[in-house]
C-alpha cells in the first residue's frame, strides 16, 4: 500500500478516494467534477479530505518550522519502540 496505492489489494472505492486525494493535494486546479469517484458516498469523501487537509497543513507547517521528522531522532528500533507504545493503548 505504501509502495503503490494502485496496484495495492484494496477496495476499488479507497483506492479512487487515495486518487481523489493525490489530485487535491498536487494539482487541486486540474480537478472537474469527473474526478469525483461515484462509487464514494459523499460523507467519506467528505472525511478523506478532512484527513487529508489536516496532514497537509501539519506537513506544510513542519516543512515551514524546520522540523525534522521523529524517525530521524529515534532511527528505525526507535520509532517501533515508539510506535508499539500506540499500538499497547489501542491507538490504530
Amino acid at each position: 500500500m505504501l509502495d503503490d496505492f494502485r496496484t495495492a489489494p484494496v477496495d476499488e472505492r479507497l483506492r479512487a478516494t487515495l486518487e481523489f486525494l493525490q489530485k487535491v493535494t498536487l494539482t487541486p486546479d486540474d480537478l472537474t467534477d469527473a474526478d469525483v469517484p461515484p462509487d464514494v458516498s459523499r460523507q467519506a469523501l467528505a472525511d478523506a479530505l478532512y484527513v487529508s487537509t489536516y496532514f497537509n497543513l501539519i506537513t506544510r507547517l513542519a516543512d515551514a518550522f524546520g522540523f525534522t521528522p521523529i524517525s530521524e531522532h529515534l532511527g528505525k528500533e526507535g520509532l517501533l519502540e515508539h510506535e508499539a507504545k500506540f499500538l499497547e493503548r489501542g491507538y490504530v
